[in-house]
């Protein structure tokens, strides 16, 4: 049974994709002519299509899943603001869990993505065409052989978030950079039981790419009682409750500033970031003790 109830919804969740990627697709193209105001006309349609992929998915979830999505201290948000989003990052399933719960509330989530995932079959394409940020980020032993392409990636960020001043978007960043694993845990020798050590960077860059637009931070965590779910267990209907947690927070002048070359804001930005994840672990205790 719970086979076919995986089949049943990986199909499902196929048929929406495609049916949505293709008028999705057609408006990126009609969106390249050089007309600001058609452009921006143009990403709002898109978006309401990517609005109607995931409320379908839900449908899906409802259907097969039938996981139950608890979420605690939802703050008032508005569609109409526009929304710096992080969460702790363990599984694909974090992204579904992220659109179900935000989807109507605020604009439709803007993923930083790593390069490679422009090329996933159907999805990366539609990726592409909601203007999410793909990242090329470079290791420091290939910026050491290239000094000539020191700072290229933070310039792309730079310029992937000026176009969302264009109009409101929720710019989502998984901050740890990559899912958790007990193994990367360990290797990293992180100081967070549950959570890998957070990358300031990134968040860093995009914050103040988008000083003067984006003023509020949504911090999310996600926990999931029954253990670190794969996607097919979670269209399968294995996964029977996530608990997810949401903070509002306004984005003060304190958190903006020159990451490369200002060392005392540097500092400050990492202190600040540890603190957050700290108290991310510190609920992720509080959630395990509820789910015993």
């Amino acid at each position: 049974m719970t086979f076919i109830t995986g089949l049943c919804a990986a199909i499902f969740y196929l048929i929406n994709t495609i049916f949505w990627v293709i008028p999705i697709v057609i408006f990126a193209l009609l969106k390249l002519i050089p007309i600001a105001p058609w452009q921006r006309l143009i990403s709002y349609v898109i978006d309401g299509c990517a609005d109607c992929w995931v409320k379908v998915n839900g449908l899906n979830l409802a259907l097969f899943s039938r996981t139950s999505i608890e979420v605690s201290n939802m703050p008032t948000l508005s569609e109409k603001q526009w929304y710096m989003v992080v969460s702790n990052h363990q599984s694909w399933v974090d992204i579904v869990v992220l659109q179900q719960i935000f989807n109507g509330k605020i604009p439709f989530l803007k993923f930083f993505l790593k390069q490679q995932l422009l090329y996933v079959p159907i999805i990366g394409l539609a990726w592409w065409a909601l203007d999410f940020p793909f990242m090329k980020r470079y290791s420091r032993a290939f910026i050491e052989n290239n000094p000539q392409l020191k700072g290229k990636d933070i310039e792309t960020t730079r310029k992937k978030c000026q176009k969302f001043k264009l109009k409101p978007v929720s710019v989502m960043s998984f901050v740890e950079g990559t899912r958790f694993t007990a193994a990367k845990n360990q290797l990293q020798q992180s100081e967070y039981q549950d959570l890998l050590k957070p990358r300031a960077g990134g968040l860093a860059f995009s914050l103040n790419a988008m000083a003067g637009t984006i003023e509020s931070l949504v911090d999310v965590t996600i926990y999931y009682a029954d253990g670190i779910p794969s996607f097919w267990q979670f269209v399968s209907g294995q996964v029977k409750r996530i608990n997810v947690d949401v903070k509002l927070s306004s984005i003060g002048p304190e958190l903006i500033g020159d990451y490369e070359n200002d060392a005392l804001y540097k500092a400050t930005f990492q202190q600040w970031l540890n603190k957050c994840w700290s108290d991310k672990q510190a609920l992720l205790n509080k959630m395990k003790e509820q789910a015993d």
